[in-house]
């Protein structure tokens, strides 16, 4: 039997069952990073959950620099405004270029970011909705001033951003999103328990020992936790999250 008819037979069989089809057939989502500083980017990537990851073929995560599609020959990608102001503005061409190289001519949904203060909020209820919706993630990590605002309209870009404050650019930022997405993939975590929003979550936690002994001071952890009892510990984290609400 052909392999491609045998896949095709038996991803009908299985994706009767929602879940488990999600686990097996969902696209990879590949992160092109568009960024001036690809060091910044590898040791992160490259670590815990993030690396699991890319290892499992679960994510991918690809850095583009613009500073190798520009011609000038210092590998300048920036300018001064146009009508005056502080500081300087990241080219147009070479990021355009940078994106068009990642992208290539297949047809997959893809979603183009552009990182600034004045961005929508991203949030863990967008994370979740990127990690389903869309095959490929472009985020721009610009810097200095800005981008030059003829990039977003000719990418149809959105602007996001991660927190009310000001950072020097778009590579935290970029790391925030790529994490926050991609713990979201199905089978990423290995348990879905792990997905904090999806369960009851207590603002404090403990570990052992059970006694911890600081400067002479016996700290001891809750006798509910040690009790064994699921529905009183599960009363417990949920009237301490009721609590840290009303604060």
């Amino acid at each position: 039997m052909d392999k491609s008819v045998f896949f095709s037979i038996m991803r009908t069989v299985f994706c009767q069952h929602e879940s488990y089809c999600a686990h097996v057939y969902k696209p990879t989502v590949t992160f092109h990073i568009i960024s001036i500083f690809p060091e910044v980017f590898e040791k992160y990537l490259n670590t815990s959950m993030l690396w699991r990851a890319k290892k499992e073929k679960k994510a991918l995560y690809k850095i583009w620099n613009p500073r190798n599609y520009t011609k000038d020959k210092h590998k300048k990608v920036d300018h001064r405004p146009y009508g005056g102001g502080p500081g300087m503005v990241m080219t147009a061409e070479p990021i355009l270029l940078a994106v068009n190289k990642a992208l290539g001519r297949k047809k997959i949904k893809t979603k183009i970011v552009i990182f600034s203060p004045r961005g929508k909020q991203f949030t863990n209820a967008l994370a979740k909705e990127w990690s389903k919706k869309f095959e490929s993630l472009v985020l721009i990590a610009g810097h200095y001033e800005g981008i030059d605002a003829r990039v977003k309209k000719i990418l149809k870009a959105e602007e996001v951003s991660v927190g009310p404050y000001v950072l020097t650019g778009g590579e935290i930022p970029a790391m925030l999103v790529a994490d926050a997405v991609t713990r979201q993939l199905p089978g990423v975590l290995g348990n879905n328990q792990s997905l904090e929003e999806g369960r009851i979550t207590s603002p404090v936690v403990y570990t052992r020992p059970e006694t911890y002994i600081y400067k002479g001071k016996r700290l001891k952890v809750p006798k509910v936790l040690l009790s064994g009892h699921a529905a009183k510990i599960e009363e417990w984290k949920t009237s301490l999250t009721a609590k840290r609400k009303r604060l």
